[in-house]
């Protein structure tokens, strides 16, 4: 595994800490933090969609430029 995609020290904290703040939120039950975190994902999954289709059609006509170096 390249070094690069190794999470360092400080990263591996924030991510700890963010678990745990996760399992807080849900009264300490695992259980639901999953279910949460599966509703989350799914929400943002639908607005990343949303976002390709209004970006595609912006980008159709005309509203934003190519990149050309």
């Amino acid at each position: 595994m390249p070094s690069e995609t190794l999470p360092n020290e400080e990263d591996a904290c924030e991510f700890e800490a963010a678990i745990d703040h996760a399992i807080a939120a849900c009264g300490g039950d695992a259980r639901a933090t999953i279910g949460a975190l599966i509703v989350a994902n799914s929400f943002l999954e639908t607005e990343v969609e949303e976002l390709k289709k209004a970006v595609s059609h912006a980008y159709v006509r005309g509203r934003f430029q190519t990149y050309t170096g």
